[in-house]
């Protein structure tokens, strides 16, 4: 990566009138605004669908996309829907905020509407439809079967369907849903649409000499179809029942630490057939992105580990993972690859000696810096040149917000003082132009500090559900002068595009 830039700023935050950003019109004008303004990188987070909690780090599927990103608009175009459709449709009435509940209620009669369009519409399309299904088939088919199964059972998680479904076999699932085609059918073409949507969308930022920067979290949900179908993959019992799941130790977000959930992977078993899923995980998702930024990259070297249904985090305890192991298989096998390590937390000489086998570039985080009197790591004068530097993630708070409620007035003067902050400037574009200045390959804007928002604006607070990843801009946000000022930072500390 060459010295460069970018922004954080998911799909869902995108402004439109449908309750939700899409695939549509304006994540297109947000490649302009990235082209206009000198910048290499979008960076977003995954891509995937959201369960419990409206968190795209928990997924009913590591392969299938968000269907709540299909722009509507484009279903009107390819005829499948028609313009009096949409009009009067309440998706939320909060513009600023995601009504994930609303939204989904509202969106899925307009696309089942669709679906039934597209099953009687003759044409070419229906051809590139049957490519898709065939070239995914592998984790498409399962998903879709997992999903109808799903409603069937009232959205219950699969470990509280009746038994004959609950274990996984295709015998059973094939001959139940023959009469279900018309639920299958919904869950295909809609993951043949989102596919096809975000190509496009990847190729106009790609001509546009913009690189997209996805997200892998390391685990899943366990109320996901890998968990149902493939349920070797994970530390169980003989019921299928986690025997351990995934967290943080106390750290600085928790005193408890984190409980996650999430299942943990038996790395032994995944071992003996050369970690072919996560070969296979990593091979799509370089195919949706230019370059994938692996979540909690610490826990490939050893990772927090959780009895299953354990009061706290802090009954866990330290396992040790794959570790350079998984990355050999994926030099074997993919051979040069664009990832990057999320290397935040609590890391060992172990973890960086591993991050320094694979070369990833790893993160800096400007938030973490300022202690108030004395030196620290996170200060800029250590970052190095292959990271990525931050003011902060979607787990932080935003700069603005983590200035005015998480500091003393000694590491407000400390702050002020290194980054030479100028008589008027908002400490938001103070934050900014320190990871501009920095020596680290590519900076990282989030569009909320760009923006100087406070922590209404925050996108997610670890160990919390609800409230979380709902935050939308504003449509009037992208204005000339923070244009002019975005290009000023490129341009001054040596971070235009180099196309």
């Amino acid at each position: 990566m060459k010295r460069s830039s970018g922004v954080l700023m998911h799909i869902s935050s995108l402004p439109n009138d449908q309750g939700i950003g899409s695939f549509g019109k304006e994540a297109y004008d947000f490649v302009d605004f990235l082209v206009e303004t000198g910048q290499s990188y979008w960076q977003i987070l995954p891509l995937t669908t959201t369960s419990y909690g409206d968190s795209p780090y928990a997924s009913y599927s590591a392969f299938a996309g968000n269907t709540d990103f299909i722009n509507l608009n484009a279903l009107v175009e390819d005829g499948y829907l028609v313009k009096t459709d949409l009009e009067e449709v309440d998706f939320g009435g909060n513009s600023e905020k995601v009504d994930f509940e609303q939204v989904q209620a509202k969106r899925r009669p307009l696309l089942e509407k669709a679906v039934k369009a597209f099953i009687a519409k003759k044409g070419l399309e229906k051809e590139s439809y049957k490519k898709f299904v065939e070239t995914n088939d592998d984790w498409l088919i399962p998903f879709s079967q997992f999903m109808s199964l799903k409603e069937i059972f009232n959205q219950k998680p699969w470990f509280d369907w009746s038994d004959e479904y609950r274990f996984f076999t295709p015998e059973n699932v094939n001959v139940y849903l023959e009469k279900e085609e018309e639920r299958v059918n919904y869950h295909l073409i809609t993951q043949y649409w989102f596919s096809k949507q975000w190509d496009a969308l990847k190729t106009y930022a790609n001509q546009n000499h913009i690189s997209i920067i996805g997200d892998i979290p390391i685990y899943i949900a366990y109320d996901s179809v890998e968990m149902w179908q493939s349920p070797e993959m994970f530390k169980v019992d003989e019921n299928h029942v986690p025997t351990a799941v995934s967290g943080t130790p106390p750290d600085g977000f928790s005193d408890e630490g984190q409980y996650w959930g999430n299942p943990i992977y038996d790395w032994e078993q995944m071992e003996t057939n050369n970690f072919d899923w996560w070969i296979r995980r990593i091979k799509q998702n370089l195919t949706l992105y230019d370059y994938v930024r692996l979540d909690h990259f610490r826990g490939f070297e050893a990772y927090w580990e959780i009895p299953f249904g354990a009061a706290s985090a802090k009954e866990g305890k330290w396992v040790k993972g794959p570790d350079k192991k998984l990355f050999e298989a994926f030099n074997e096998e993919l051979g040069e690859i664009n990832l990057i390590a999320e290397d935040l937390g609590y890391i060992t000489p172990e973890v960086e000696d591993l991050l320094a086998f694979t070369a990833y570039p790893g993160m800096k985080i400007l938030q973490h810096a300022f202690t108030g009197n004395e030196d620290s790591e996170h200060m800029p004068h250590h970052f190095t040149p292959n990271t990525i530097a931050y003011v902060g993630t979607h787990d932080n708070e935003t700069g603005f917000g983590w200035y005015l409620d998480s500091t003393n007035q000694d590491q407000r003067d400390q702050l002020d003082q290194y980054l030479s902050r100028r008589p008027g400037e908002h400490i938001s574009d103070a934050l900014n132009r320190g990871i501009a200045a920095s020596v680290s390959d590519v900076a990282i804007y989030t569009m909320q500090d760009l923006l100087k928002l406070g922590n209404e604006a925050r996108m997610n607070i670890p160990s919390t559900i609800g409230n979380n990843w709902d935050w939308r801009m504003d449509h009037r946000a992208m204005t000339i002068d923070l244009k002019e000022k975005l290009l000023g930072w490129t341009q001054t500390y040596y971070r235009m595009n180099k196309k």
